[in-house]
């Protein structure tokens, strides 16, 4: 596997003539130009695990953006560690911090603001949800490791053995960590070209987003989530025909 890019490398590739991104804490906050707008930066830097505080900093920043209501795109890098799993955290309830997050993120799409996750490192469980796969596409560097859930933890959790689990996932991307599953399955758009500028690749994908969530289409034509297309389909027009009596 190459090795994963350093954020200071992402960002020099991003804006190539400057920005005011900074980094406190693991929390990746400010704004860069990109072409003839300004892109809005969150993100998560050097496998820092999201607690609630990081949440809800890394939410206000995204509501601060669509509170400008110039349309400008939001980008998240990402290289996290999972949730932060502490007691305390999940007394103050983290779930409902990330829960917000990705609403803000969600919320900023439909009112203008392009999103676009770009993981380059680790992201696993609640943070990467609340994150990467909260924008409306997300595309990924070489060396880029995401996971929603590691095997040992499936089988932790489903109480079949290690090895099932490891078999099922040769043949199976959805039971698989890994940039290449992430793919297979549609959940990652793209990997980009780390020997090209990533600034004009990152143009090039906000000019042609598509309108909608394209991943169970993309599952569906890599043969990573061959059915989650079909049967997601067949949900909305049932949706809609009981809308409609």
């Amino acid at each position: 596997m190459p090795d994963k890019q350093t954020l200071q490398a992402i960002l020099a590739s991003l804006f190539p003539d400057g920005h005011a991104v900074s980094v406190a804490d693991g929390l990746v906050t400010g704004h860069g130009p990109l072409g003839e707008t300004r892109a809005t930066v969150i993100g998560i830097d050097d496998d820092t695990p999201l607690g609630v505080e990081g949440a809800l900093a890394l939410a206000g920043h995204v509501l601060d953006a669509i509170r400008t209501g110039d349309g400008t795109p939001i980008l998240v890098l990402v290289d996290s560690d999972s949730q932060r799993m502490s007691r305390r955290d999940e007394l103050l309830g983290l779930h409902e911090c990330l829960a917000h997050l990705a609403k803000t993120l969600l919320l900023a799409d439909r009112s203008g603001h392009p999103t676009l996750g770009l993981i380059y490192g680790h992201s696993a469980a609640g943070a990467f949800i609340a994150t990467a796969l909260a924008t409306r596409v997300l595309v990924a560097v070489p060396g880029a490791n995401p996971s929603v859930m590691d095997l040992p933890s499936v089988a932790r959790v489903t109480k079949l053995p290690l090895e099932t689990l490891q078999e099922m996932a040769r043949t199976t991307p959805v039971f698989a960590p890994g940039l290449d599953n992430m793919v297979a399955t549609g959940a990652v758009h793209a990997v980009l070209d780390p020997d090209m500028p990533l600034a004009g690749q990152v143009r090039d994908l906000l000019a042609r987003l598509p309108k909608g969530d394209e991943r169970d289409r993309l599952g569906r034509e890599r043969g990573g989530r061959p059915v989650a297309d079909g049967i997601a389909g067949r949900v909305v027009e049932q949706a809609r025909g009981a809308g409609a009596r």
